[in-house]
């Protein structure tokens, strides 16, 4: 067990650039193997069930690169085309606060404040322009993805038995503790991991009628960014209370009823997925400590930015499967 934590600890650490590829081909098998096993549960064979499983994944992706994203990508250019306007208005406020509390603030700090910001966000531009500059690689790797990941995934989910079989012979045959390993986790990141795709289109969805029916800005990018969110426990519900309440505060601004409504659904939304949403679809997942959320979305983060805290969960449910299926071991034996 040790061995095989440590390989593949070193094959995602050292060669995550190179094998990214196969990593997003593995993950997505994974969660499709589910709905695999449900359709050949129904008498279908498995190469049937694997062409219907994949015909829709197709489908849903090409909903998502010609439909929504073009519409989320428009939505976030007109964003940040209004940041100017934006920062006007919030220069305009500030500086009114001297006159009402000139014993707490002057006009010179304002104004030193003002300053700053204005220099850390022209860093911003030239960095986001430099990321720009670099963007045709990626959009090539992109590329390079979309050929490769979903024919990669075809064949994961159609020669699942002989690639397990194949990985399984270079094991040793007396290995009760990686099974029961591999089962725990087996069991809590498929809990977890299907569970969290439902929360985070559930509340896609219940956010994009919402703002619609509201007819607020930017509802299909506010909407994905509060379902997006849900990855993150607790961070990302906090990060994604800041835009949602900007954009309801410079199109209405304090004094219109519909800021008062926005808060009100925002709030009702977040309140529903905690108490209702979460407890359905984790009932039988896990029970991490917040501590240990996010003890482990800093390490894994700091280990590999952005997709260590998108697999920051998995990745802490996988020690804490090890952590607990280890003592029975010992404890057996003794």
């Amino acid at each position: 067990l040790a061995i095989i934590l440590l390989v593949s600890f070193g094959l995602i650490y050292f060669l995550s650039n190179l094998l990214k590829p196969v990593y997003i081909s593995i993950v997505l098998a994974y969660l499709m193997e589910a709905l695999v096993g449900k359709v050949e549960a129904r008498g279908a064979p498995r190469f049937v069930a694997v062409c219907l499983v994949f015909s829709c994944f197709m489908a849903s992706l090409a909903y998502l690169l010609f439909y929504l994203m073009p519409i989320i990508t428009q939505q976030a250019i007109e964003l940040v085309q209004n940041i100017p306007a934006f920062i006007s208005r919030i220069q305009t406020l500030i500086m009114r606060l001297p006159e009402k509390y000139p014993q707490f603030i002057t006009e010179n700090k304002i104004q030193a404040f003002m300053f700053t910001v204005q220099k850390e966000l022209l860093v911003y531009g030239q960095n986001l322009l430099s990321v720009s500059a670099a963007s045709v690689v990626g959009i090539v790797s992109a590329m390079v993805y979309l050929f490769l990941v979903p024919m990669m995934v075809f064949f994961l989910l159609k020669d699942k038995q002989i690639l397990v079989s194949w990985v399984l012979q270079y094991l040793p045959k007396e290995r009760h503790l990686s099974v029961r390993v591999w089962e725990e986790i087996e069991m809590q990141i498929g809990n977890f991991v299907r569970g969290k795709f439902t929360e985070v289109f559930i509340l896609w969805v219940v956010s994009y009628i919402t703002f619609e029916a509201m007819e607020m800005d930017y509802a299909m990018l506010l909407s994905v960014l509060m379902g997006l969110s849900v990855i993150i426990p607790y961070i990302g519900a906090t990060l994604v209370t800041f835009p949602v309440l900007l954009v309801a505060y410079f199109q209405w601004g304090l004094a219109d009823d519909n800021f008062m409504y926005t808060v009100i659904a925002y709030s009702i939304i977040q309140a529903l997925d905690s108490v209702v949403l979460v407890p359905v679809l984790f009932s039988e997942a896990v029970n991490l400590h917040p501590i240990a959320i996010i003890i482990a979305i800093l390490f894994f983060g700091g280990l590999w930015g952005f997709w260590g805290v998108f697999l920051a969960i998995p990745l802490a449910t996988v020690v804490k499967a090890v952590l607990t299926a280890w003592p029975q071991i010992e404890t057996s034996l003794a």
